[in-house]
């Protein structure tokens, strides 16, 4: 597989775990059985996908990738669809985790 692929598939894990998030909060605790059944679907999609892309990804570019990835989003999306807004210290975190993201991609080696 090419390193592409594996971006790709990194890509469908991301947007399958925001997915799966969002339908966590709207399963209201596993009490609501479609949103359940979505977030458990969306989940194991999210992890094959994700195992996948570390077939060609180093395992730690690619969890750091798709963890903090997910963290921002997931925060975009409270913020957007519930009005949760971080205060100055959780917008701060946020700017951090993006930033060591891009490092690690970017500037980040593999020996």
């Amino acid at each position: 597989m090419k390193l592409l692929t594996g971006y790709i598939f990194l890509f469908i894990a991301i947007s399958c775990g925001i997915a799966a998030n969002s339908f966590a909060k709207v399963s209201d605790g596993f009490t609501k059985l479609t949103p359940s059944i979505a977030c458990i679907l969306f989940m194991c999609v999210t992890m094959v996908t994700l195992a996948k892309g570390m077939t060609v990804i180093p395992v730690g570019f690619a969890y750091a990738t798709y963890s903090a990835t997910q963290v921002a989003a997931i925060l975009l999306f409270g913020m957007i669809y519930y009005n949760q807004m971080p205060n100055l210290y959780g917008a701060i975190g946020i700017i951090l985790i993006i930033a060591g993201v891009l490092i690690v991609n970017l500037l980040g080696k593999v020996n």
